[in-house]
């Protein structure tokens, strides 16, 4: 083991709300701030924002897990791809920005979280951004390090689309991110000049010179160390070599909901029982740790385009690929440049509701297992519940740090969740048959029009469904007996060791989880420095 070494904070994992924690404390440089990360520092695919379908089975930057099968998917065991490089998940997404409901939030608080109510969060929303569409300043940021974009709809697709919702009831946002989340709209887009605005661009390289911050990559974290009931540090591998770093204040686990229950287990905080079975000596019990596991689980549907030349199978194959690969390197656009489904809608499922439960997603083109591709020209169209209620669990299987810990998403065990994902795919369907979708030649191909009654319609979704790679909950925040962290995301129990990143999340946002992730990052610093007595930005 080489020399230790003493930091006033060491985060753990570089990803989507490490890398911004670790900007906000090294903002001040009185604190010595180390940032670990299992993975490298790049990859050429990641700022091309197509690139993320080279990286989503790449082991190179990303764990590349997978589910334990289950019955609800038929034995499937689905794909989980997390990433592992500066930026995370944020360096190999498919770029979509969704920040959620005021509502989700709101529910944080409701649940006895103090501080995380939407008019809380805010704040943190704002000052990440820089958003670049015509919003509300109320709700929307101007000079934050992240740039979103609010893409128009340049494809005739896409004004069909939005032609075909309007018949059906579904009206045009102007700002789902804004006043109000209803409505279809272009997905706005971590996306800037062409380029993916991950958070190792925006937070961490403009900083990389910072004499008061320490970046160690292919840095695997292998256990969290201890005096008495206080964490004092990390033990760590780069190449083979073990290392040991101390810490003055805080260590905050940033490792991600896969990662970071890991980590705890592996360090013996979690459920006493788990532990001692891999011979692990237990810290503390919290038997919360790896549980609340929540994910969106998405049936693609497939649609058959008749009319030549609107989709991306017809503009991205052959002399049209060249095309695309032309406009891009020249102009910044087209399919390279896009995010992954550029079209989205928030509806309800039923009138009454308050607010949108129902996710719809569109992507411009077919696609085959690769993912690449298909010969035939369509488009895809996810659809799923919002807030699902079900839960799984992610625990180790090894003491060994380099072991996948295995992840049990237990799908659709809340009837709730299969009657509103029948209710979203009923929904996409009354969208791609309205009168003003009839000029592009639609036909279902899957589920396919034979799969018409609830029960066939969920035999389906078992049978082809994946998830959207939006794992969240697995160090949740609260108060109750299954909470692993308080509202100051302290990990109960354990003084000096907090987690930041999607885990605390009590419940799924309304959509994508990269923002909400960002803003934890940003929140916890907030509260770390706080803490330490420091000044902070809000």
């Amino acid at each position: 083991m080489g020399d230790i070494d003493t930091f006033d904070f060491i985060v753990v994992g570089a990803g989507s709300a490490g890398a911004v924690v670790a900007n906000r404390l090294s903002a001040d440089p009185r604190y010595r701030v180390l940032l670990l990360e299992a993975g490298p520092t790049s990859h050429h695919w990641s700022p091309i924002p197509l690139g993320y379908s080279k990286l989503l089975h790449n082991p190179a930057v990303n764990w590349c897990y997978s589910a334990e099968p289950e019955t609800n998917t038929n034995g499937r065991r689905l794909p989980v791809p997390r990433g592992r490089m500066l930026g995370g998940s944020s360096s190999i997404n498919g770029c979509a920005f969704v920040r959620g409901q005021a509502q989700d939030f709101d529910t944080w608080a409701q649940m006895g979280n103090r501080g995380w109510s939407y008019r809380d969060v805010l704040p943190f929303f704002k000052r990440m951004e820089t958003y670049e569409g015509s919003g509300d300043a109320t709700f929307r940021g101007r000079d934050g390090p992240l740039r979103i974009t609010n893409p128009e709809p340049d494809l005739p697709l896409y004004k069909t689309l939005i032609k075909a919702a309007g018949e059906v009831g579904i009206q045009h946002s102007a700002d789902y991110n804004g006043t109000s989340q209803d409505g279809i709209a272009m997905s706005q887009a971590t996306i800037a000049n062409g380029r993916r605005q991950s958070t190792a661009e925006c937070y961490l390289s403009p900083i990389r010179k910072r004499a008061n911050l320490t970046i160690e990559t292919g840095a695997l974290a292998e256990k969290l160390l201890f005096d008495g009931d206080r964490c004092t540090g990390v033990r760590y591998r780069i190449d083979g070599v073990e290392r040991e770093a101390r810490v003055g204040h805080d260590v905050i686990v940033s490792a991600g909901s896969i990662n970071s229950p890991q980590l705890l287990e592996l360090s013996g905080i979690g459920q006493p029982e788990r532990l001692q079975s891999f011979g692990i000596n237990v810290r503390h019990a919290l038997p919360g740790v790896g549980e609340n596991l929540r994910d969106h689980f998405a049936p693609r549907t497939r649609w058959a385009i008749g009319k030549k030349g609107v989709t991306y199978n017809d503009r991205g194959r052959g002399l049209g690929l060249i095309n695309q690969v032309l406009r891009y390197t020249l102009l910044r656009e087209g399919m390279l440049g896009m995010v992954a489904a550029p079209m989205r809608a928030f509806v309800r499922s039923r009138d009454g509701l308050d607010a949108p439960d129902l996710l719809l997603g569109w992507i411009p083109m077919l696609y085959e297992p690769g993912p690449k591709l298909s010969e035939q020209s369509g488009m895809t169209c996810y659809a799923h519940p919002m807030r699902p209620e079900s839960k799984g669990h992610i625990h180790i299987t090894s003491s060994d740090p380099s072991a996948p810990p295995a992840i049990n998403f237990n799908f659709l065990s809340d009837p709730i969740d299969a009657q509103l994902t029948v209710a979203a795919i009923r929904m996409v369907r009354r969208i791609m048959t309205a009168p003003a979708m009839a000029e592009m030649q639609v036909s279902e191909l899957a589920p396919g029009d034979t799969q018409a009654s609830d029960d066939e319609i969920i035999a389906w979704v078992k049978q082809a469904a994946e998830t959207t790679y939006h794992p969240v909950g697995t160090c949740k925040m609260g108060s109750d007996a299954m909470a692993v962290v308080d509202d100051q995301l302290r990990v109960h129990g354990v003084a000096g060791l907090r987690v930041a990143d999607a885990s605390i999340m009590p419940q799924l946002t309304s959509g994508n989880t990269n923002a909400p992730a960002i803003m934890i990052g940003e929140k916890a610093a907030d509260m770390v420095l706080k803490n330490a007595g420091s000044p902070t930005l809000l």
